[in-house]
């Protein structure tokens, strides 16, 4: 089943470290990462004063049902160093769950599609360079929807893929 993970960093060397998170999901078994978009770098949005943050989006395919694809997420943010100690603050790597084919999810745990997706210039930005005609599980269309006012530049080609 297809899925798209967004991908952000804002602390240490932030393009090595996306590089990283895409080679250790590549490793994790049910995982194959099909493509990712260009790397972006966009202000920091909520939380504290912070650097600026390098964001992809990852196109995947996986064969693992949803909350095990959350527990390998969860796993390579913490290989990555990836600690949750202030909301919406500066971190090594952070990886969200934005698409998971057609379903909806609400469980405490994961919600699909991601529920910030359609108000976050940094993940709609690279979304739409792998889905150019988007449209939600709840037939939102993500073109018909106003991008915020957040600062995005696109800042590096795609990353690579592992064979």
């Amino acid at each position: 089943m297809d899925a798209f993970l967004g991908l952000g960093s804002n602390i240490g060397d932030r393009l090595t470290t996306l590089q990283h998170a895409i080679d250790l999901l590549a490793q994790e078994p049910g995982i194959e990462v099909q493509r990712t978009s260009r790397v972006w770098e966009t202000d920091p949005v909520g939380g504290p004063e912070q650097p600026d943050f390098l964001n992809a989006v990852a196109e995947i395919d996986t064969a693992l049902e949803p909350l095990d694809l959350l527990a390998a997420v969860n796993r390579v943010e913490a290989e990555l160093g990836r600690t949750r100690d202030v909301r919406w603050g500066p971190r090594t790597i952070d990886i969200d769950i934005l698409l998971i084919g057609d379903l909806t999810i609400h469980d405490d745990r994961l919600t699909v599609p991601h529920p910030r997706l359609h108000v976050r210039a940094f993940v709609l930005m690279p979304l739409l360079e792998l889905l150019p005609n988007p449209i939600l599980p709840n037939n939102t269309h993500l073109l018909d929807i106003r991008l915020p006012d957040q600062a995005v530049r696109p800042a590096f080609p795609p990353l690579t893929v592992p064979a």
